[in-house]
């Protein structure tokens, strides 16, 4: 009887530790979490093994002589004030704080997805600090706030752990393009330097291998074959309805045409020479979208709805 009730209690003891094994994750408390914990994964660095730049350096553009005129960006026109951030620099830190006019925001770039967005950094009249969790969900790096590290979902704009979760990112508009469009556009832009405070080869894609295969390197909640794992797509959604744009079928459509998306009409415009896709409204203020590939957009959005071309 004491053997058998032993047992019971190792028994317990263990289910209580594996559990709580299973609920914290790189020293982050997963419980409750708005995702499936067992779909949380570790991408292999800890947290803050993928450094982010908290104190940012930017060049004019006339001294950015580290970038050709091919390398992608992510650009930003906001309060007044017009930057750059390139996508080598991004492969390598994911997440710069900055500040536009002293409006904290954060830009974010995940690697695997090829998704940039950038959020307002304000949180009910708080300033928050992001960094990168080194945890992954559908490939989507994870990030969290270092005020009450509570893990944000990029993708989804959502926070999905700890104290914030359930609040939503506020998004603000960037353009995912090249580095000769950008600076031809945005003559007087900053560029983000490569005086980050780290050591790295900023020239080196890193990522190369990773974008030509149609392999990921995680699994997904969600798979569609509809389009190669990897097409690059545009993605937009309109008061709870999310569209995308493969860029397979934009290389197909006129340069700029209109779209009616939950009641709103909104311009589409894509630049075949420097694979870039933008949405407007009917004021011509750019909307907040994302460049990102098929797999992602699918696995977070599988209601999406997809533009087509019509066939002639």
């Amino acid at each position: 009887m004491k053997i058998a009730k032993i047992i019971l209690i190792i028994f317990v003891l263990s289910s209580y530790v594996n559990l709580t094994v299973a609920q914290s994750k790189n020293g982050f408390d997963l419980q409750g979490s708005l995702i499936p914990i067992q779909q949380i994964l570790g991408g292999g660095p800890a947290k803050d093994g993928i450094p982010s730049i908290d104190n940012p350096k930017f060049v004019l553009a006339d001294k950015a002589d580290y970038l050709q005129d091919y390398n992608p960006v992510l650009g930003m026109n906001y309060k007044g004030v017009t930057k750059a951030y390139p996508i080598n620099i991004l492969n390598w830190h994911e997440i710069v704080n900055d500040r536009f006019n002293e409006e904290p925001v954060v830009i974010t770039f995940c690697p695997l997805c090829g998704s940039g967005l950038a959020f307002s950094a304000l949180l009910n009249g708080k300033v928050l600090t992001f960094g990168v969790s080194g945890l992954l969900y559908n490939s989507d790096v994870l990030l969290f706030d270092r005020q009450t590290e509570s893990l944000w979902s990029q993708l989804m704009m959502q926070s999905i752990s700890g104290p914030n979760k359930g609040k939503h990112f506020t998004s603000i508009p960037v353009q995912h393009t090249t580095w000769l469009d950008w600076k031809t556009r945005n003559p007087e832009t900053l560029v983000l330097s490569t005086k980050t405070g780290f050591s790295r080869d900023y020239t080196d894609s890193l990522y190369a291998d990773y974008l030509e295969s149609a392999e990921t390197m995680f699994p997904l909640s969600r798979v569609s074959r509809r389009y190669h794992p990897k097409e690059v797509v545009f993605g937009i959604e309109i008061a709870g309805q999310f569209k995308v744009y493969p860029f397979v079928e934009l290389e197909k459509s006129p340069a700029e045409f209109n779209e009616i998306i939950n009641g709103q009409s909104i311009t589409i415009r894509y630049d075949s020479k420097h694979k870039s896709a933008t949405a407007f409204d009917q004021q011509g203020k750019q909307l907040a979208g994302v460049r990102t590939f098929w797999f992602a957009w699918y696995a977070f959005h599988p209601e999406t709805e997809i533009y087509v071309t019509a066939k002639p």
